[in-house]
């Protein structure tokens, strides 16, 4: 249940878009941080909260972040503005983080044995399915209905329900050696990504030469320096940087943020092309974006069966063509383009999302040690909410200087034309990288890495079955 009113809220959200900008009297880029600011900090905080939930009870973190993730459903149903808006996004991602993570290791301690814990994360991956699946639907009914705000409302039962439901029947579990805490290292990520983001995301309004976003850059490479110097010299840090040294983790971490970051951007784009370039209402686009989410659900399960018995290759080479090809189809967008056209891109592009999941657990996870394997999947997990974050800025500064003042059909559909390059970009690179890091010579770099870490002497199996359910 956590995991379907969190994977239920980003896609009800990204469908809201375009009425949300119009209701609030805002811009594009405002748009922009409405998503942006919640995978921020929804991936700067999960490996804190894996971390707090080992020491303080997982089920009590799992029922504490239900509980501000309900509260701030409500709030953001509430807000006057699209400042408040953001602000309540902050508070449904420090919730949110306290969910996903904690709930698999629930899952983990209450199933050990592998086969049953395999099918357990079997329904895990099927609830993301559908989660995916009836987002954009229900989204665009209740938009075109009760409003955007009703988005929200949804989660409030839900999440009622879920606390009601640990209380009852989730067992209280701890870890017997939690890590210790890394304020500092906290800190310099949030820095980091924060200055980052917000570089990217108002570099054209503010003018990429400005001194403003110029210190942000600058703020931002300081905060990677000093992250990297601070985390080689902690016995626990929150993100080894012995981990990178391995092809297969690294390659994991980069094609999660490439492959997010197209899905990220893709959604957005075309959430606001089908509402304000083809005048479809929000209960329409929604249903339109249904192939997307079906294939989502259907292709889903065969990645992670290709990845434990194939190995992650296969499944992120399609993973990287499916989605470069559902962009391609689009780099020559204009509001009168045939909906075949549109139906056979969302088809390659869900593919290509699909796809990507498993197998990105998979390579990073089994680059490291056995007893690694939990924080490199936190680290993998990470990567995913950073990319979508990233990818929605970076294309939104794309295409949005494209726009013109006011906006027409015609000037949204030309202005996204360059976005579709990139994510097309990025596709390749997701290819490109897996190509990579699944050679003989990249598993030895894994085996080198290994070596790092006291008492592990090999990585674990190339094809971890009961992970890659996850």
């Amino acid at each position: 249940m956590s995991l379907l009113i969190v994977g239920v809220d980003n896609t009800i959200v990204t469908i809201a878009l375009p009425n949300m900008r119009t209701d609030l009297h805002t811009s594009f880029v405002a748009s922009q941080w409405t998503v942006d600011a919640y995978q921020l900090v929804l991936g700067a905080f999960l490996l804190m909260a894996g971390s707090t939930a080992d020491r303080w009870g997982r089920r009590r973190t799992l029922q504490a972040g239900l509980g501000l993730f309900t509260v701030a459903s409500l709030l953001c149903s509430l807000a006057p503005t699209v400042g408040w808006l953001v602000a309540f996004r902050v508070l449904q991602a420090l919730g949110g983080s306290m969910m996903n993570p904690v709930a698999m290791a629930i899952v983990a301690h209450v199933y050990p044995d592998p086969v049953k814990r395999a099918k357990a994360f079997g329904v895990w991956s099927g609830v993301y399915g559908l989660s995916m699946a009836i987002g954009p639907i229900l989204g665009g009914f209740l938009v075109a209905g009760p409003g955007w705000r009703s988005i929200f409302w949804i989660n409030i039962p839900i999440g009622i329900l879920a606390v009601v439901l640990c209380a009852r029947f989730v067992p209280e579990s701890k870890a017997p050696h939690p890590r210790t805490p890394d304020p500092v290292g906290q800190a310099l990520v949030i820095l980091m990504l924060a200055s980052l983001t917000y570089a990217i995301t108002e570099g054209r309004s503010l003018g990429w030469g400005s001194i403003t976003v110029a210190t942000l850059t600058i703020v931002a490479a300081a905060s990677a320096g000093l992250l990297l110097r601070w985390e080689l010299r902690r016995k626990e840090p929150l993100i080894d940087p012995r981990f990178f040294i391995s092809a297969p983790f690294s390659g994991g971490v980069v094609m999660a943020l490439a492959g997010m970051g197209a899905a990220g951007g893709y959604l957005w784009v075309m959430t606001f092309y089908l509402q304000d370039a083809r005048n479809m209402p929000p209960s329409t686009a929604g249903i339109s974006l249904l192939p997307v989410a079906v294939m989502v659900l259907m292709i889903a399960p065969l990645s992670g069966h290709l990845a434990a018995h194939r190995g992650p290759r296969i499944p992120l080479v399609i993973s990287g063509a499916g989605i470069a090809a559902g962009a391609a189809f689009l780099v020559g967008l204009h509001p009168s383009s045939p909906t075949w056209m549109l139906i056979v891109s969302f088809v390659l592009f869900g593919t290509g999302f699909g796809m990507l999941n498993a197998p990105i657990t998979t390579i990073t996870v089994s680059g490291m040690p056995p007893a690694q394997s939990a924080v490199a999947s936190a680290v993998a997990s990470t990567g995913r909410q950073i990319g979508q974050a990233l990818g929605v800025a970076i294309i939104g500064a794309i295409v949005v200087p494209g726009i013109d003042n006011p906006a027409t059909p015609a000037s949204l559909a030309d202005a996204s034309h360059p976005g579709w390059w990139t994510i097309i970009l990025s596709g390749l690179l997701v290819t490109g990288i897996a190509a990579v890091t699944t050679t003989p010579a990249a598993n030895r770099s894994a085996q080198h890495a290994a070596t790092r870490f006291p008492g592990t002497n090999t990585p674990t199996d190339r094809h971890p079955r009961p992970v890659t359910r996850t």
